[in-house]
Parts: C-alpha cells; sequence; structure tokens
C-alpha cells in the first residue's frame, strides 16, 4: 500500500517502537580485546595506537580482570619479541617458556573461564618480519613454515590456551594443526583461521605495536596474504579451512572487507569472525582527538556494521570501552 497510508516513519519515531524492530543488537558478548604483551616492567604506550599500550604479563592480568567485569568473552595474546630473541627459523615462537606460553599461563590460571585466544604466525620472531621462514631469494617457504606453526599451536596449547588463531596464509597449515592437536590430545582447542587476510595497508600500527615494521622495511606480504581486489578466492580459502578443521572463520581487516564478511556468512553459517585492525583504529582515534567525530556514537555504530554485515564476534581495540558504554546502555 502506498503513501500516506504507509508511513516507515511512524516505526522510527519513538524510542520505544524503534527497539522493537531492531534486527541486530550488540553487546559485549561481541568483543574479543586484542592486547600486546611484551617482556619489559610495566606498560608502553604504541605512538601509533593511542590508548593502546605493550603490557608486561602482571599488566596484563589486571586488564583481564578488567575485561572479566565487562563480560568480555576473550582476550587475544600478540607477543612484542625482544630483537635478540628474534632468528631465520623463529624458533622461539614454539619456546614453551616463550612470552606468549608464560601470559597464556598466568591467565588460565587467575581466570580460568576467560577465553584465550594465540596468534600463531611467525613474524614476531623471525629477523625479516614475514610470517614464515624464507628461501634464499627472501620468498616464504610453505611446507617448512606449517611445520614450525604446528610447533607453535602445539607449545600454545600445551601452556593451556582455548584458541589459536594461524594468521599466516600459508596453505594447509589449519589441517596440520588439527591433526597435531588430536594427536596429542588437545581435541578442546579450538582454531580461529585468518582465512581471508588480505595483503593489506591498514596493518601499519600493529606492526609497530609488535616490533615487526622495521624488520619488513620495504618488504610486503603479496604472494601469501590475499589481494584486497578479490572477494570470491577469500570463499575458496574459507571453504578450505573449513574442511581442515577450523572451528572459526576470520575476516581481516573488518571494515573495508564487510562485503566479504556478508558473503562468508550467507555461505558457510559458520562461526564468522572480523578484526578491526590497527589502521582502523588510529584513522578513528586520529578524528576522536582532533574533535571530529563523537567516539562512543562512532564506535558503536561500526562495531554494529559488524554484526548486521554477519559478524558473530569483532576483535577491536575498542572492546573495554565499547563493553563499558554498552554496560551503561544496558546493553
Amino acid at each position: 500500500m502506498a503513501y500516506p497510508y504507509t508511513r516507515p516513519r511512524r516505526m522510527r519515531r519513538d524510542d520505544f517502537s524503534r527497539r522493537l524492530m531492531r534486527e541486530h543488537v550488540l553487546t559485549a558478548n561481541d568483543l574479543i580485546y586484542p592486547v600486546f604483551v611484551h617482556e619489559l616492567p610495566g606498560r608502553e604506550a604504541v605512538p601509533s595506537m593511542p590508548g593502546v599500550e605493550r603490557l608486561s604479563i602482571d599488566e596484563l592480568l589486571k586488564v583481564a580482570e578488567q575485561a572479566s567485569a565487562l563480560r568480555v568473552p576473550a582476550l587475544a595474546l600478540f607477543p612484542v619479541t625482544a630483537p635478540e630473541a628474534k632468528s631465520l627459523q623463529a624458533e622461539a615462537a614454539w619456546d614453551d617458556d616463550g612470552l606468549a606460553q608464560r601470559a597464556v599461563r598466568a591467565l588460565k590460571q587467575r581466570f580460568p573461564k576467560l577465553g584465550v585466544i594465540t596468534d600463531v604466525a611467525l613474524d614476531p620472531f623471525t629477523t625479516h618480519g614475514q610470517d614464515g621462514i624464507i628461501d634464499d631469494s627472501g620468498y616464504v617457504m610453505n611446507d617448512i613454515t606449517v611445520e614450525a606453526l604446528v610447533k607453535q599451536a602445539l607449545s600454545h596449547a600445551r601452556a593451556g590456551v582455548d584458541v589459536v588463531a594461524p594468521s599466516d596464509m600459508m596453505d594447509g597449515r589449519i589441517g596440520a594443526i588439527r591433526e597435531a592437536l588430536e594427536s596429542e590430545g588437545h581435541v578442546h582447542t579450538r582454531i580461529m583461521a585468518y582465512s581471508a587476510k588480505y595483503a593489506s595497508a591498514f596493518y601499519g600500527p600493529f606492526r609497530d605495536a609488535v616490533g615487526s615494521a622495521g624488520n619488513l622495511g620495504k618488504g610486503n606480504k603479496y604472494n601469501y596474504q590475499m589481494d584486497p581486489a578479490n572477494s570470491n578466492e577469500a570463499l575458496h580459502e574459507v571453504a578450505l579451512d573449513i574442511d581442515e578443521g577450523a572451528d572459526m572463520v576470520m575476516v581481516k581487516p573488518g571494515m573495508p572487507y564487510l562485503d566479504v564478511v556478508r558473503r562468508v556468512k550467507d555461505e558457510f553459517g559458520v562461526p564468522t569472525f572480523a578484526y578491526q585492525v590497527s589502521g582502523e583504529y588510529a584513522m578513528l582515534k586520529a578524528a576522536f582527538n582532533n574533535g571530529w567525530l563523537d567516539e562512543r556514537a562512532c564506535v558503536l555504530e561500526a562495531l554494529t556494521a559488524f554484526k548486521r554485515a554477519g559478524a558473530d564476534g569483532v576483535l577491536t581495540y575498542f572492546a573495554l570501552d565499547a563493553a563499558r558504554w554498552l554496560k551503561e546502555e544496558g546493553a
């Protein structure tokens, strides 16, 4: 029926009717908080990510307490490896007494119900900043890298991690990690596969935070991360990871790739996550700090957009702030 009998604005007139027809609701349950852990005492600011800090393990526990109080389901850990611990073969990645492993044990001992996710990738541990082991030409070799990733994932599982998150984009690594976890009896360790990780220009501040930017230099990751122009390829990658045993899949970056999130969710219906990456965070923070945008309103709007696109959850550096605001709103 046409206007004037049909007036869509009627349902938008009042708060109660807007809430009654709201299609997507953002809560703290949708948030994962990425945190950077370092060997130094205390906290250290990340200049390119205002408000984000590298944390010692004791400071990490304080942040975990805040997350638990706000009912944020999980933290995602990213270690900052000391320069002297980096090598061509990335051996520090699977050191059972490494920084990530010690952080996992500390978190699970103190907060057993808080989900802990670890990054499985070699770039924080290599002298060249690539996500794998390279040959003489600088090309990242797939199969030998997968062997290293398996050792890293097993080390994290032995430390008690809930979820390993391979972010490297090597072929076949999900199947290899799943087989190894099963063989060692880690049948409850979940895999969050970075299935559609793009060779994006939005990762710069993250690389500063973990200390890999200087090692990578003018290098790039085009020969293993995905071309930003492709979305059909993402569906192929997701299908492979699901077949190999992934429990969850990830699209990264987030906001510029919401179309990919939607396609993945529609096609597969599996738990689907997105990462609001460091470049997105830094851009928004710059606008907020200059008074150009309202932080609370814009952050909650952006995170709701992930839900609308089909994401079950979002890794975001705004997680604690967003959870606090949502609590104030009764969400």
